[in-house]
């Protein structure tokens, strides 16, 4: 006869072991988490498709499109200005002494045509695969190799420096508040952006001009980088040319005049 201890009928069986288990939270964690972004994009979605979503696209495409934009209003502002001072000129009871004034600061302002001799300057960035072409100078950083705010502001500068009447940069009109910027590799000019070459084109007299330019320090500087790495430089003689004038906005938004 077995022993009663080793009965069935008079011992329990050991419970289970019930203790605390982290994976199961965890799990757990993991499909409520999944079932929050699911539910996030649902209503992000709303029927749409959010990989194409125009409040996805890059950054550089915002950009763009809000050149074009711009370009698309100072086109449509120049024929309302246009119109304005057409309908002005029939009965502005100005005398012809006023209106030779009015017309001299319009000329100065640079809000009116401009033709006269004229040379243009093309600055563009050197080839991706450059090296340097004359001994003892280092191998190109990236930075070597592209046009700066500084290479198109020292051309500008240079150009008024000539006696300049007028100066275009790409399409555009400069004015006494026009600021050359650049971002990264792009020149953003009076609300658009400009990849390289990039073009500057001077009304004024050429040989006055071609000498500023060799005069000029910071153009001194850059013509080592042409030579050395390869960055673009053009200087050509256009003949006469007629300048268009600036169609944008005169108001100051960050200053006031004094007085």
């Amino acid at each position: 006869m077995s022993n009663s201890a080793d009965s069935p009928g008079t011992e329990s069986t050991p419970p289970r072991d019930r203790r605390f288990r982290p994976v199961r939270v965890l799990t757990a964690g993991v499909f409520a988490l999944a079932g929050l972004i699911f539910f996030t994009s649902f209503d992000t979605a709303k029927g749409t498709n959010i990989r194409t979503d125009t409040s996805l696209l890059k950054l550089s495409d915002l950009v763009q499109e809000r050149s074009h934009k711009n370009g698309t209003l100072d086109e449509s502002n120049a024929t309302l200005r246009h119109d304005i001072e057409t309908l002005a000129e029939r009965d502005d009871g100005r005398s012809e002494a006023e209106d030779k004034k009015l017309a001299g600061l319009e000329e100065s302002a640079g809000t009116q045509k401009l033709t006269g001799r004229a040379l243009t300057v093309t600055l563009n960035d050197a080839p991706p695969n450059a090296t340097a072409k004359l001994p003892g100078y280092p191998e190109p950083q990236p930075d070597y190799l592209v046009i700066h705010q500084q290479d198109l502001q020292a051309v500008v500068n240079a150009l008024w420096e000539g006696g300049a009447k007028g100066i275009k940069v790409m399409d555009q009109r400069l004015i006494s508040t026009s600021a050359v910027r650049c971002v990264g590799n792009t020149l953003i000019l009076q609300g658009r952006v400009y990849s390289p070459p990039y073009k500057i084109t001077a009304v004024g007299d050429p040989e006055k001009l071609n000498k500023a330019m060799s005069a000029s320090k910071a153009i001194q500087n850059y013509m080592v980088y042409v030579n050395v790495y390869g960055l673009g430089w053009k200087v050509t003689q256009d003949g006469t040319v007629t300048l268009p004038g600036y169609s944008g906005t005169v108001d100051l938004h960050y200053a006031e005049p004094v007085g």
